[in-house]
Protein backbone atom coordinates (compact mmCIF):
# COMPACT_ATOMS: atom_id res chain seq x y z
CA UNK A 1 0.00 0.00 0.00
CA UNK A 2 1.28 3.30 -0.77
CA UNK A 3 2.45 5.24 2.37
CA UNK A 4 2.60 8.92 0.45
CA UNK A 5 0.41 12.26 0.60
CA UNK A 6 -1.28 14.58 -2.18
CA UNK A 7 -2.97 18.11 -1.81
CA UNK A 8 -6.77 18.16 -1.94
CA UNK A 9 -6.78 20.66 -4.38
CA UNK A 10 -4.10 18.89 -7.41
CA UNK A 11 -5.77 17.79 -10.49
CA UNK A 12 -2.41 15.95 -10.80
CA UNK A 13 -0.98 13.09 -8.79
CA UNK A 14 2.04 14.61 -7.57
CA UNK A 15 2.48 13.08 -3.76
CA UNK A 16 4.87 13.56 -0.99
CA UNK A 17 6.21 11.38 1.66
CA UNK A 18 5.44 11.31 5.09
CA UNK A 19 8.39 13.52 5.93
CA UNK A 20 7.48 15.99 3.21
CA UNK A 21 4.39 16.69 4.37
CA UNK A 22 4.62 16.97 7.62
CA UNK A 23 7.46 19.11 7.21
CA UNK A 24 6.00 21.44 4.80
CA UNK A 25 2.25 21.43 6.56
CA UNK A 26 0.43 23.24 3.89
CA UNK A 27 0.23 21.97 0.13
CA UNK A 28 2.30 24.81 -2.16
CA UNK A 29 -1.19 25.25 -4.20
CA UNK A 30 -2.92 26.06 -0.83
CA UNK A 31 -4.23 22.70 -0.55
CA UNK A 32 -4.28 20.21 2.96
CA UNK A 33 -2.24 16.79 2.55
CA UNK A 34 -4.40 13.39 2.73
CA UNK A 35 -3.27 10.28 2.17
CA UNK A 36 -3.18 8.91 -1.19
CA UNK A 37 -5.33 5.88 0.30
CA UNK A 38 -6.72 4.84 3.84
CA UNK A 39 -5.64 1.52 4.90
CA UNK A 40 -8.06 -1.09 6.16
CA UNK A 41 -8.18 -2.97 9.17
CA UNK A 42 -9.71 -6.16 9.40
CA UNK A 43 -12.09 -7.05 12.48
CA UNK A 44 -9.45 -9.68 13.40
CA UNK A 45 -7.02 -7.30 13.53
CA UNK A 46 -9.74 -4.77 15.89
CA UNK A 47 -9.85 -7.41 17.99
CA UNK A 48 -6.05 -7.83 18.58
CA UNK A 49 -5.38 -4.28 18.95
CA UNK A 50 -8.42 -4.14 21.53
CA UNK A 51 -5.97 -5.90 24.67
CA UNK A 52 -3.25 -3.15 23.58
CA UNK A 53 -2.13 -0.14 25.43
CA UNK A 54 -2.49 3.04 24.23
CA UNK A 55 1.19 3.46 23.12
CA UNK A 56 1.20 -0.27 21.43
CA UNK A 57 -1.90 0.52 19.63
CA UNK A 58 -0.56 3.95 18.44
CA UNK A 59 2.18 2.50 17.00
CA UNK A 60 0.17 -0.24 15.15
CA UNK A 61 -1.73 2.79 13.68
CA UNK A 62 0.67 4.95 12.87
CA UNK A 63 3.07 2.22 10.79
CA UNK A 64 -0.12 2.33 8.48
CA UNK A 65 0.83 5.65 7.41
CA UNK A 66 4.45 5.88 7.60
CA UNK A 67 6.88 3.42 5.60
CA UNK A 68 9.19 2.00 7.77
CA UNK A 69 11.94 3.50 5.13
CA UNK A 70 11.23 6.83 6.61
CA UNK A 71 10.72 6.07 10.11
CA UNK A 72 11.71 2.01 11.16
CA UNK A 73 9.71 0.48 13.35
CA UNK A 74 12.05 0.76 16.39
CA UNK A 75 12.41 4.31 16.18
CA UNK A 76 8.95 5.10 15.63
CA UNK A 77 8.18 3.10 18.81
CA UNK A 78 10.97 5.57 20.70
CA UNK A 79 9.09 8.28 19.60
CA UNK A 80 5.94 7.17 20.91
CA UNK A 81 6.74 5.98 24.50
CA UNK A 82 8.44 9.57 24.57
CA UNK A 83 5.51 11.64 23.53
CA UNK A 84 3.24 9.91 25.76
CA UNK A 85 5.89 9.73 28.90
CA UNK A 86 4.99 13.41 29.84
CA UNK A 87 0.84 11.92 30.29
CA UNK A 88 -0.38 12.27 33.88
CA UNK A 89 -2.74 9.33 33.06
CA UNK A 90 -1.31 5.71 32.69
CA UNK A 91 -4.08 5.33 29.97
CA UNK A 92 -2.97 8.47 28.47
CA UNK A 93 -6.84 9.08 27.51
CA UNK A 94 -8.68 7.61 29.83
CA UNK A 95 -12.45 6.86 29.80
CA UNK A 96 -14.72 7.65 32.28
CA UNK A 97 -17.86 5.94 32.08
CA UNK A 98 -20.99 6.44 32.97
CA UNK A 99 -20.10 10.14 34.70
CA UNK A 100 -23.63 10.95 35.75
CA UNK A 101 -24.19 7.33 37.51
CA UNK A 102 -27.53 6.87 35.67
CA UNK A 103 -25.97 3.87 33.26
CA UNK A 104 -27.28 5.90 30.91
CA UNK A 105 -24.19 4.98 28.57
CA UNK A 106 -22.79 8.36 28.54
CA UNK A 107 -19.00 7.72 28.77
CA UNK A 108 -16.39 11.05 28.72
CA UNK A 109 -13.06 10.68 26.86
CA UNK A 110 -10.50 12.59 28.81
CA UNK A 111 -8.14 14.15 26.78
CA UNK A 112 -6.45 16.63 29.03
CA UNK A 113 -3.53 14.32 31.19
CA UNK A 114 -1.19 16.03 28.69
CA UNK A 115 1.30 18.86 30.02
CA UNK A 116 -1.14 21.79 29.33
CA UNK A 117 -4.32 20.35 30.43
CA UNK A 118 -5.67 20.04 26.31
CA UNK A 119 -6.35 17.18 23.59
CA UNK A 120 -4.15 19.08 21.33
CA UNK A 121 -0.88 17.88 23.76
CA UNK A 122 -1.84 14.19 22.26
CA UNK A 123 -0.73 15.10 18.86
CA UNK A 124 1.92 18.22 19.84
CA UNK A 125 3.75 16.10 21.97
CA UNK A 126 4.19 13.74 19.23
CA UNK A 127 4.36 16.24 16.65
CA UNK A 128 7.36 18.04 18.25
CA UNK A 129 9.26 14.87 18.92
CA UNK A 130 8.77 14.24 15.21
CA UNK A 131 10.20 17.50 14.09
CA UNK A 132 13.53 17.27 16.04
CA UNK A 133 13.88 13.52 14.31
CA UNK A 134 13.24 14.62 11.19
CA UNK A 135 16.22 17.85 11.72
CA UNK A 136 18.67 15.66 14.02
CA UNK A 137 19.06 12.84 10.97
CA UNK A 138 19.23 15.84 8.05
CA UNK A 139 21.56 18.01 10.52
CA UNK A 140 23.95 14.58 11.52
CA UNK A 141 28.01 15.37 11.33
CA UNK A 142 26.67 18.87 9.52
CA UNK A 143 28.66 22.11 10.45
CA UNK A 144 26.80 24.86 12.61
CA UNK A 145 26.52 27.47 9.91
CA UNK A 146 24.99 24.17 7.04
CA UNK A 147 22.29 23.06 9.92
CA UNK A 148 18.90 23.07 8.62
CA UNK A 149 16.78 24.54 10.91
CA UNK A 150 12.35 25.45 10.84
CA UNK A 151 10.80 28.29 11.99
CA UNK A 152 7.02 26.77 13.72
CA UNK A 153 4.22 29.88 13.01
CA UNK A 154 0.73 28.48 14.21
CA UNK A 155 -2.43 30.25 15.40
CA UNK A 156 -4.62 30.12 18.54
CA UNK A 157 -7.77 30.48 19.79
CA UNK A 158 -6.77 28.73 23.38
CA UNK A 159 -5.04 25.68 23.26
CA UNK A 160 -2.91 24.94 20.09
CA UNK A 161 -0.60 27.38 21.11
CA UNK A 162 0.29 26.15 24.74
CA UNK A 163 0.58 22.57 23.48
CA UNK A 164 2.57 24.11 20.41
CA UNK A 165 5.01 25.96 22.72
CA UNK A 166 5.13 22.34 25.13
CA UNK A 167 5.67 20.08 22.55
CA UNK A 168 8.37 22.56 21.02
CA UNK A 169 10.20 24.12 23.73
CA UNK A 170 13.86 23.41 23.84
CA UNK A 171 13.67 21.76 21.05
CA UNK A 172 17.18 22.06 18.75
CA UNK A 173 17.17 23.61 15.73
CA UNK A 174 13.56 24.74 15.89
CA UNK A 175 11.96 27.77 16.70
CA UNK A 176 8.47 28.72 17.31
CA UNK A 177 6.06 31.73 17.04
CA UNK A 178 2.36 31.34 17.56
CA UNK A 179 -0.09 33.91 16.99
CA UNK A 180 -3.42 34.44 19.66
CA UNK A 181 -6.21 37.05 19.06
CA UNK A 182 -5.39 40.01 21.91
CA UNK A 183 -8.00 39.69 24.28
CA UNK A 184 -10.08 36.28 22.76
CA UNK A 185 -8.45 33.41 25.16
CA UNK A 186 -8.44 32.37 28.78
CA UNK A 187 -6.02 34.00 31.27
CA UNK A 188 -4.83 30.84 31.79
CA UNK A 189 -4.60 30.05 28.46
CA UNK A 190 -2.26 33.02 28.05
CA UNK A 191 -0.20 32.29 30.75
CA UNK A 192 0.49 29.03 29.88
CA UNK A 193 1.70 30.28 26.68
CA UNK A 194 3.59 33.52 27.70
CA UNK A 195 5.37 32.22 30.60
CA UNK A 196 7.46 29.66 28.71
CA UNK A 197 11.06 30.78 29.61
CA UNK A 198 12.75 29.24 26.63
CA UNK A 199 14.56 31.16 24.34
CA UNK A 200 13.48 29.33 21.16
CA UNK A 201 9.65 30.32 21.70
CA UNK A 202 7.73 33.59 21.01
CA UNK A 203 3.99 34.47 21.57
CA UNK A 204 2.49 36.99 19.37
CA UNK A 205 -0.66 38.69 21.01
CA UNK A 206 -2.54 40.16 17.59
CA UNK A 207 -5.10 42.56 17.80
CA UNK A 208 -7.95 41.02 15.84
CA UNK A 209 -10.07 37.71 15.81
CA UNK A 210 -8.50 34.09 15.52
CA UNK A 211 -9.47 33.78 12.20
CA UNK A 212 -7.54 37.02 11.40
CA UNK A 213 -4.57 34.92 12.83
CA UNK A 214 -5.42 31.99 11.18
CA UNK A 215 -5.43 33.95 7.88
CA UNK A 216 -2.05 35.56 8.54
CA UNK A 217 -0.41 32.10 9.56
CA UNK A 218 -1.82 31.07 5.69
CA UNK A 219 -0.34 34.20 3.95
CA UNK A 220 2.66 33.44 5.38
CA UNK A 221 2.95 29.84 3.85
CA UNK A 222 2.31 31.47 0.78
CA UNK A 223 4.81 33.77 0.54
CA UNK A 224 7.61 31.64 -1.28
CA UNK A 225 10.57 34.05 -0.61
CA UNK A 226 9.73 33.65 3.84
CA UNK A 227 9.23 30.79 3.40
CA UNK A 228 12.49 29.82 1.82
CA UNK A 229 14.57 31.77 3.72
CA UNK A 230 12.58 30.48 7.43
CA UNK A 231 11.68 27.10 6.53
CA UNK A 232 8.34 27.40 7.53
CA UNK A 233 6.61 24.31 9.37
CA UNK A 234 2.68 24.16 10.67
CA UNK A 235 1.84 22.62 13.73
CA UNK A 236 -1.96 23.64 13.64
CA UNK A 237 -4.44 21.21 12.79
CA UNK A 238 -4.04 21.69 8.95
CA UNK A 239 -0.69 19.30 10.08
CA UNK A 240 -1.27 15.89 8.88
CA UNK A 241 0.63 14.67 12.54
CA UNK A 242 -2.02 15.95 14.18
CA UNK A 243 -4.81 14.04 12.28
CA UNK A 244 -3.20 11.08 12.57
CA UNK A 245 -1.88 11.00 16.35
CA UNK A 246 -5.58 11.79 17.19
CA UNK A 247 -7.16 8.69 15.48
CA UNK A 248 -5.46 6.21 18.26
CA UNK A 249 -8.07 8.01 20.99
CA UNK A 250 -10.75 6.66 18.76
CA UNK A 251 -9.79 3.08 18.60
CA UNK A 252 -8.77 2.87 21.77
CA UNK A 253 -12.17 4.50 23.37
CA UNK A 254 -14.18 2.37 21.64
CA UNK A 255 -12.44 -0.81 23.34
CA UNK A 256 -12.63 0.98 26.43
CA UNK A 257 -16.04 1.55 25.85
CA UNK A 258 -17.47 -2.03 24.71
CA UNK A 259 -14.64 -4.05 26.48
CA UNK A 260 -13.20 -5.20 22.86
CA UNK A 261 -17.15 -6.66 22.24
CA UNK A 262 -19.14 -5.54 19.44
CA UNK A 263 -21.40 -2.63 19.82
CA UNK A 264 -23.05 0.69 18.59
CA UNK A 265 -20.98 3.40 19.38
CA UNK A 266 -21.48 6.78 18.43
CA UNK A 267 -18.98 9.51 19.48
CA UNK A 268 -19.71 13.20 20.16
CA UNK A 269 -17.13 15.80 19.32
CA UNK A 270 -17.01 19.54 20.61
CA UNK A 271 -15.80 21.38 16.77
CA UNK A 272 -14.14 24.21 16.24
CA UNK A 273 -11.15 23.82 13.27
CA UNK A 274 -12.81 20.10 12.77
CA UNK A 275 -9.14 18.30 13.05
CA UNK A 276 -10.17 16.26 15.91
CA UNK A 277 -13.64 15.15 14.46
CA UNK A 278 -11.45 14.28 11.22
CA UNK A 279 -9.19 11.82 13.26
CA UNK A 280 -12.56 9.94 14.00
CA UNK A 281 -13.47 10.24 10.24
CA UNK A 282 -10.62 8.15 8.93
CA UNK A 283 -10.61 6.09 12.37
CA UNK A 284 -14.64 4.81 10.82
CA UNK A 285 -13.26 4.57 7.10
CA UNK A 286 -10.18 2.39 8.39
CA UNK A 287 -12.56 -0.04 9.57
CA UNK A 288 -13.33 1.10 13.38
CA UNK A 289 -17.38 0.25 13.28
CA UNK A 290 -18.42 3.73 14.49
CA UNK A 291 -22.15 4.53 14.04
CA UNK A 292 -21.88 8.55 13.89
CA UNK A 293 -19.64 11.33 14.39
CA UNK A 294 -21.70 13.97 16.19
CA UNK A 295 -20.14 17.67 15.12
CA UNK A 296 -21.11 19.76 18.64
CA UNK A 297 -20.88 23.42 17.90
CA UNK A 298 -21.37 26.40 19.35
CA UNK A 299 -22.92 29.57 18.54
CA UNK A 300 -20.26 30.01 15.59
CA UNK A 301 -22.05 26.75 13.74
CA UNK A 302 -20.78 27.04 10.21
CA UNK A 303 -20.31 22.76 10.07
CA UNK A 304 -24.00 22.88 11.53
CA UNK A 305 -25.23 25.49 8.79
CA UNK A 306 -23.68 23.15 6.08
CA UNK A 307 -24.87 19.62 7.04
CA UNK A 308 -28.32 21.63 7.18
CA UNK A 309 -28.25 23.70 4.50
CA UNK A 310 -25.37 22.75 1.96
CA UNK A 311 -23.91 26.34 2.33
CA UNK A 312 -20.46 27.29 3.58
CA UNK A 313 -20.42 30.53 4.38
CA UNK A 314 -17.69 32.91 6.07
CA UNK A 315 -18.33 36.31 8.23
CA UNK A 316 -15.96 38.08 10.07
CA UNK A 317 -18.88 38.41 12.59
CA UNK A 318 -17.32 35.73 15.32
CA UNK A 319 -19.40 35.81 18.32
CA UNK A 320 -17.54 35.41 21.56
CA UNK A 321 -18.95 32.49 23.63
CA UNK A 322 -17.86 30.46 27.03
CA UNK A 323 -15.75 27.85 24.37
CA UNK A 324 -13.52 30.17 22.93
CA UNK A 325 -11.53 27.62 21.18
CA UNK A 326 -14.56 27.08 19.02
CA UNK A 327 -14.91 30.56 18.00
CA UNK A 328 -14.56 29.63 14.60
CA UNK A 329 -16.26 30.61 11.35
CA UNK A 330 -13.57 28.83 8.87
CA UNK A 331 -13.42 25.28 9.68
CA UNK A 332 -9.26 24.86 7.85
CA UNK A 333 -10.12 20.53 8.61
CA UNK A 334 -12.95 20.40 6.71
CA UNK A 335 -11.77 20.82 3.72
CA UNK A 336 -10.36 17.06 4.01
CA UNK A 337 -13.75 16.37 4.21
CA UNK A 338 -14.90 18.28 1.02
CA UNK A 339 -12.48 16.38 -1.12
CA UNK A 340 -14.01 12.83 -0.02
CA UNK A 341 -17.34 14.29 -0.45
CA UNK A 342 -16.33 15.46 -4.03
CA UNK A 343 -14.93 12.03 -5.07
CA UNK A 344 -17.47 9.96 -4.03
CA UNK A 345 -20.23 11.98 -4.87
CA UNK A 346 -19.61 14.23 -7.78
CA UNK A 347 -15.88 13.02 -9.31
CA UNK A 348 -17.00 9.05 -9.70
CA UNK A 349 -14.19 8.63 -7.60
CA UNK A 350 -11.70 10.14 -10.01
CA UNK A 351 -8.77 11.87 -7.33
CA UNK A 352 -7.59 14.49 -10.07
CA UNK A 353 -11.57 15.49 -10.53
CA UNK A 354 -12.11 15.62 -7.02
CA UNK A 355 -9.20 17.86 -6.49
CA UNK A 356 -10.59 20.44 -9.30
CA UNK A 357 -14.26 20.73 -8.04
CA UNK A 358 -12.74 21.59 -4.37
CA UNK A 359 -10.52 24.35 -5.88
CA UNK A 360 -13.37 25.45 -7.60
CA UNK A 361 -15.38 25.71 -4.09
CA UNK A 362 -12.53 27.33 -2.59
CA UNK A 363 -12.08 29.99 -5.33
CA UNK A 364 -15.71 31.33 -4.47
CA UNK A 365 -15.10 30.86 -1.10
CA UNK A 366 -12.33 33.61 -1.77
CA UNK A 367 -14.14 35.64 -3.70
CA UNK A 368 -18.15 35.51 -3.22
CA UNK A 369 -17.40 34.30 0.94
CA UNK A 370 -19.61 31.43 0.34
CA UNK A 371 -20.18 28.35 -2.06
CA UNK A 372 -23.07 25.69 -1.71
CA UNK A 373 -22.89 21.84 -2.86
CA UNK A 374 -25.58 19.86 -4.42
CA UNK A 375 -27.95 17.99 -1.90
CA UNK A 376 -26.59 14.52 -2.96
CA UNK A 377 -23.06 16.04 -0.98
CA UNK A 378 -25.09 16.33 2.16
CA UNK A 379 -26.56 13.73 1.87
CA UNK A 380 -23.41 11.47 1.48
CA UNK A 381 -21.82 13.34 4.54
CA UNK A 382 -24.96 12.60 6.88
CA UNK A 383 -24.09 9.04 6.59
CA UNK A 384 -21.10 9.16 8.54
CA UNK A 385 -22.05 12.75 10.70
CA UNK A 386 -24.91 14.46 12.43
CA UNK A 387 -24.66 17.73 13.82
CA UNK A 388 -26.25 19.93 17.48
CA UNK A 389 -25.65 23.70 17.58
CA UNK A 390 -25.33 25.17 21.41
CA UNK A 391 -26.09 27.80 23.03
CA UNK A 392 -23.85 29.92 26.16
CA UNK A 393 -27.19 29.13 27.86
CA UNK A 394 -27.35 25.55 27.23
CA UNK A 395 -23.57 25.39 27.66
CA UNK A 396 -23.68 26.74 31.44
CA UNK A 397 -26.78 24.53 32.63
CA UNK A 398 -24.78 21.26 31.18
CA UNK A 399 -21.85 22.07 33.75
CA UNK A 400 -24.48 22.81 35.97
CA UNK A 401 -26.80 19.51 35.38
CA UNK A 402 -23.38 17.52 35.26
CA UNK A 403 -21.97 18.74 38.72
CA UNK A 404 -25.06 18.48 40.46
CA UNK A 405 -26.42 14.67 38.98
CA UNK A 406 -22.52 13.34 39.15
CA UNK A 407 -21.80 11.69 42.80
CA UNK A 408 -19.17 8.99 41.24
CA UNK A 409 -16.97 9.15 43.12
CA UNK A 410 -17.29 13.09 43.28
CA UNK A 411 -18.79 16.03 41.30
CA UNK A 412 -17.91 15.75 37.97
CA UNK A 413 -16.64 19.24 36.39
CA UNK A 414 -16.77 20.00 32.42
CA UNK A 415 -15.25 22.64 31.13
CA UNK A 416 -17.36 24.37 28.57
CA UNK A 417 -16.26 22.94 25.64
CA UNK A 418 -16.90 19.39 26.64
CA UNK A 419 -20.18 20.94 28.02
CA UNK A 420 -20.96 21.55 24.55
CA UNK A 421 -20.44 18.28 23.38
CA UNK A 422 -22.11 16.94 26.24
CA UNK A 423 -25.33 18.90 25.30
CA UNK A 424 -25.03 17.39 22.30
CA UNK A 425 -25.18 14.16 23.89
CA UNK A 426 -28.26 14.37 25.79
CA UNK A 427 -29.83 15.75 22.90
CA UNK A 428 -28.61 12.98 20.53
CA UNK A 429 -30.02 10.31 23.36
CA UNK A 430 -33.10 11.55 23.35
CA UNK A 431 -33.55 11.85 19.65
CA UNK A 432 -32.18 8.11 19.42
CA UNK A 433 -33.77 6.44 22.07
CA UNK A 434 -31.85 3.31 22.14
CA UNK A 435 -30.36 1.75 25.11
CA UNK A 436 -27.48 -0.20 23.38
CA UNK A 437 -25.87 2.81 21.86
CA UNK A 438 -22.47 3.57 24.04
CA UNK A 439 -22.29 7.19 23.60
CA UNK A 440 -18.61 8.76 23.89
CA UNK A 441 -18.64 12.77 24.68
CA UNK A 442 -14.95 14.15 24.06
CA UNK A 443 -13.45 16.06 26.88
CA UNK A 444 -11.35 18.79 25.22
CA UNK A 445 -10.01 20.70 28.56
CA UNK A 446 -9.70 20.77 31.75
CA UNK A 447 -11.86 23.04 33.37
CA UNK A 448 -9.54 25.13 35.09
CA UNK A 449 -8.71 26.70 32.02
CA UNK A 450 -11.94 28.39 31.93
CA UNK A 451 -12.53 29.74 34.89
CA UNK A 452 -14.91 32.43 34.28
CA UNK A 453 -17.36 29.85 32.82
CA UNK A 454 -17.37 27.25 35.67
CA UNK A 455 -17.68 29.87 37.92
CA UNK A 456 -20.34 31.45 36.56
CA UNK A 457 -21.94 28.03 36.00
CA UNK A 458 -21.09 26.64 39.60
CA UNK A 459 -20.21 29.29 42.38
CA UNK A 460 -23.90 28.92 43.31
CA UNK A 461 -23.44 25.76 44.45
CA UNK A 462 -22.39 25.28 48.43
CA UNK A 463 -19.14 24.51 49.37
CA UNK A 464 -17.83 24.50 45.41
CA UNK A 465 -14.48 26.59 45.34
CA UNK A 466 -12.26 26.95 41.65
CA UNK A 467 -9.13 27.15 44.18
CA UNK A 468 -10.15 23.52 45.76
CA UNK A 469 -12.33 21.46 43.50
CA UNK A 470 -10.44 22.63 39.72
CA UNK A 471 -7.42 24.42 39.77
CA UNK A 472 -4.37 21.79 39.55
CA UNK A 473 -1.10 23.01 41.57
CA UNK A 474 0.92 23.30 38.13
CA UNK A 475 -1.87 25.85 37.23
CA UNK A 476 -2.11 27.50 40.19
CA UNK A 477 1.45 28.88 39.88
CA UNK A 478 1.51 30.54 36.78
CA UNK A 479 0.18 33.60 37.68
CA UNK A 480 3.60 34.49 39.52
CA UNK A 481 5.63 34.04 36.62
CA UNK A 482 7.21 36.72 33.99
CA UNK A 483 5.37 37.03 30.35
CA UNK A 484 7.26 37.01 27.85
CA UNK A 485 5.15 37.91 24.48
CA UNK A 486 4.95 40.78 21.80
CA UNK A 487 1.98 43.01 20.71
CA UNK A 488 0.99 43.17 17.39
CA UNK A 489 -1.14 46.22 17.14
CA UNK A 490 -2.86 45.38 13.71
CA UNK A 491 -3.80 41.88 12.03
CA UNK A 492 -1.13 42.74 8.83
CA UNK A 493 0.73 39.63 7.72
CA UNK A 494 3.79 41.98 7.16
CA UNK A 495 3.82 43.25 10.65
CA UNK A 496 3.93 39.44 11.83
CA UNK A 497 6.59 38.25 9.28
CA UNK A 498 8.55 42.00 10.82
CA UNK A 499 8.20 40.52 14.23
CA UNK A 500 9.08 36.74 13.54
CA UNK A 501 12.35 38.17 11.57
CA UNK A 502 13.48 40.31 14.80
CA UNK A 503 12.86 37.90 17.07
CA UNK A 504 14.74 35.31 15.24
CA UNK A 505 17.52 37.58 15.17
CA UNK A 506 17.35 38.35 18.92
CA UNK A 507 17.40 34.59 18.81
CA UNK A 508 20.31 34.14 16.67
CA UNK A 509 19.04 32.46 14.03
Amino acid sequence: MSKTYRSTRSSSKDTKSFEETIIQGLASDGGLFIPSEIPQVSEETLKQWSQLSFQGLALEIMKLYISSEEIPEADLKVLIERSYSTFRSKDVTPLAKDVTGKNEHLHILELFHGPTYAFKDVALQFVGNLFEYFLQRANKDLPQEQRKRITVVGATSGDTGSAAIYGMRGKKDVSVFILYPTGRISPIQEEQMTTVPDQNVQTLSVKGTFDNCQDIVKAIFGDVEFNKKHNVGAVNSINWARILAQMTYYFYAYFQATNGSPSKVKFVVPSGNFGDILAGYYAKKMGLPVERLIIATNENDILDRFLKSGVYERSDDVAATLSPAMDILISSNFERLLWYLARDVLASNDDQKAGEILNQWFTQLKTKGKFEVDSAVVKHALVDFDSERVSNAETTSTIKETYANSQNPQHYILDPHTAVGVCATKRQMAKDNDKSIQYISLSTAHPAKFAEAVNEALSSFEGYSFEKDVLPDELKVLSTLEKKLKFVEKADVELVKSAIEEELAKMGL
